[in-house]
């Protein structure tokens, strides 16, 4: 809405700083000279013992010295009370004796009828407080005194009682002049169906006033004192003062409370926030009888960039909160987010601080946990994951929830933070089997292999030192460790196959290790990779000879190539460890002089070798042909053949 021209000048003009701030700090009365209007307080905006916080009232602007805070009347009110420029300006203006101006003749007359209706609310909140007090009240005072509330907290929260039958209320307005029609507009009462004159909407019941962000009392919540009733709570009906679902309850205290560095936490219901404000979380609030809606995210926006969603910790309470995240979602911004705390199983925040006092909710609001976590245990509770076609299905769900997110750089990170978490839930859940190289040896008299201690400083310091890799797979583990941290992003396709890789060498597994670590985060997997093993032994490897030359090390982030580099390593490891399980097998059936099988095992052996060898980039006359036709190179036909003279000898002298 525009203003007129000079009626933010002559607002400036009739509101005293001095007197807007003086509501909110105290005068250091031996730096300031109240006579020339130059002023001198604790700064309000941040902690501090000393006055550095400087006030001109003369000028109409105020200053701090600690954190620069600077403004006028209507800056200070808006930060302090935490409201729009607006809202701030119909505070001061009313503070002044002015009338904000109107659009036109209808808003004015709509104006008017507003508030006549705000003073028939305020009579009611009057009447309601009074009836406390009487006899009629005693059994709520009881309930009330019972849930830990005293007599000043009454107060505070202007807590009151309709008393049992059907025209208390309508009988005390009408004695003071009020109209039926407006006890109707207000909601107070409900006409009759059957001709007869309207009656009260509360009966018997506890109440609690609903103020708006102005704190104007618009609407009423009723607790029956009735184990029976139908309704355990009652709201207000909609009204022209009232929609519950663009309000929070005790939203004007919570909002400055926000506004001085408190979390906004939002509760279930009245008796949630009063508890919480009463033990020191004042910026507390709660819907009004439904489901978290789009405007009220909007309006805890407005107040708090993260608000803290504390539900009940049953399954109701969890239901909850997954509608919060299905109306959030398609609302999120970049830094605008939602955190949940869940209570203890079987409480609300109320038993929680009656049962072990401030300092368990506050534990419990720390631990508060990001919405897409919550996210992920929505998706996924009570489901077994143990098939490809079930994790497919739990990744479509994933996705069409994200894909409700409409900025597109959140959306990518909830995505990425999605990756992180099905990474730890699927690796938590692989079974940690030996390598399959090793349960190949099993039951044949050897010892598996077992994993080193963690490397030393020493063993980090150079990759071509001795180790328990024979030459060759150690150079391929290298090659393909060095290919994933050419081209990071490649690592998740080919995470399977790299847990399962056995490096017998400790700084090869710790950089494996640090690789898996960082599939979530593949810009962080280089820096890991150095905190891991250290800055020098990464460029050792980097620089090997058998590294630098692949094609992938030197384009690095070219990932079709890493991809296909990895791809094929991995296959001649693969293809290598069979060879070696045939050979192992073979040496193990010596024992039993076998001939003929003995013979068809090892050029079997020979066949899976040549399969899983080196590149034919070299001479062909480098190599033969074994007994079944496949290619060796010619050192090893000589080892094979050697090893069957052997064997034929044996056999003869026998």
């Amino acid at each position: 809405m525009s203003l007129p021209p000079g009626f933010l000048d002559e607002l400036r003009n009739r509101s005293s700083l001095a007197q807007v701030v003086g509501r909110k700090v105290l005068w250091d009365n031996r730096k300031s000279n109240q006579g020339k209007g130059d002023l001198w307080a604790p700064c309000p905006f941040h902690h501090e013992k000393t006055a550095s916080f400087h006030v001109d009232d003369r000028k109409g602007y105020y200053y701090c010295f600690g954190c620069h805070a600077k403004g006028d009347a209507i800056s200070f009110v808006r930060e302090t009370e935490n409201v729009s420029f607006m809202e701030a300006i119909e505070i001061l203006a009313q503070e002044a004796g002015m009338e904000v101006p109107k659009e036109d003749p209808r808003a004015q007359q709509k104006a008017d009828r507003r508030t006549q209706l705000v003073e028939v609310m305020e009579q009611a909140v009057g009447f309601f407080r009074l009836q406390l007090k009487t006899g009629a009240g005693a059994e709520a005072r009881a309930y009330l005194a019972r849930r830990g509330l005293d007599e000043a907290a009454l107060e505070r929260w202007e807590i009151g009682f309709a008393p049992p039958g059907w025209e208390n209320l309508r009988e005390a307005l009408a004695g003071r002049g009020v109209s039926p029609d407006l006890m109707l507009a207000a909601g107070l009462v409900k006409a009759s169906d059957k001709g007869r004159a309207p009656y009260d909407v509360f009966r018997n019941r506890i109440m609690f006033p609903i103020r708006d962000a102005r704190g104007r009392a618009i609407a009423f919540g009723g607790r029956a004192m009735d184990p029976d009733d139908n309704a355990k709570y009652l709201n207000s009906p909609e009204t022209e003062l009232f929609d519950k679902s663009r309000n929070l309850f005790n939203f004007k205290p919570a909002r400055e409370a926000s506004g001085r560095g408190q979390t906004l936490i939002v509760g279930e219901g009245y008796m949630d926030v009063i508890a919480l404000s009463e033990a020191g979380f004042t910026a507390s609030v709660a819907p009004l009888g439904t489901a978290v809606t789009e405007s009220q995210l909007q309006l805890m926006w407005r107040v708090s960039d993260e608000p803290v969603i504390a539900l009940d910790g049953d399954k109701a309470g969890l239901k909850a909160a997954y509608r919060v995240i299905d109306v959030a979602l398609p609302l999120l911004e970049a830094g605008k987010g939602l955190r949940f705390a869940i209570m203890p199983e079987g409480k609300d925040p109320d038993d929680l601080l009656r049962a072990e006092g401030p300092e368990a909710v506050k534990t419990v609001l720390d631990a508060a946990m990001p919405m897409v976590q919550l996210l992920w245990r929505q998706e996924t509770e009570g489901l077994v994951l143990d098939s490809p076609e079930r994790k497919a299905a739990l990744d479509k769900a994933l996705r069409a929830r994200i894909g409700k997110i409409q900025d597109p750089s959140l959306r990518h990170h909830y995505g990425e933070a999605i990756k992180e978490l099905r990474f730890q839930a699927f690796r938590a859940q692989r079974p940690q089997q030996a390598p399959r190289q090793q349960q190949a040896y099993r039951g044949k008299g050897f010892k598996p292999f077992q994993p080193p201690a963690v490397p030393t400083a020493g063993a980090k310091a150079s990759f071509l030192a001795s180790s328990g890799e024979d030459g060759e797979r150690r150079l391929r583990l290298e090659v393909i460790l060095a290919a994933v941290l050419s081209a990071p992003g490649i690592a998740e396709g080919f995470e399977t196959e790299l847990e399962d890789m056995p490096c017998a060498d400790g700084t090869l597994a710790a950089l494996r290790d640090a690789i898996l670590d960082s599939i979530a985060e593949p810009e962080t997997m280089t820096r890991r990779a150095e905190a891991v093993i250290g800055a020098e032994a990464l460029e050792n490897l980097l620089m090997g000879r058998h590294v630098a030359v692949v094609p992938c090390i030197r384009t690095p982030g070219n990932a079709d190539q890493a991809r296909l580099t990895v791809a094929e390593e991995l296959a001649k490891l693969a293809a290598a460890d069979g060879w070696q399980v045939e050979l192992n097998e073979a040496v193990e059936d010596l024992a039993d002089h076998a001939d003929e099988a003995l013979t068809w095992r090892l050029a079997e052996a020979a066949r899976v070798r040549a399969q899983a060898g080196r590149r034919r980039d070299e001479d062909d006359a480098e190599y033969d042909v074994g007994p079944n036709g496949a290619p060796i190179d010619r050192e090893e036909r000589s080892a094979f053949d050697s090893l069957l003279s052997q064997i034929r000898f044996d056999k003869g002298r026998k």
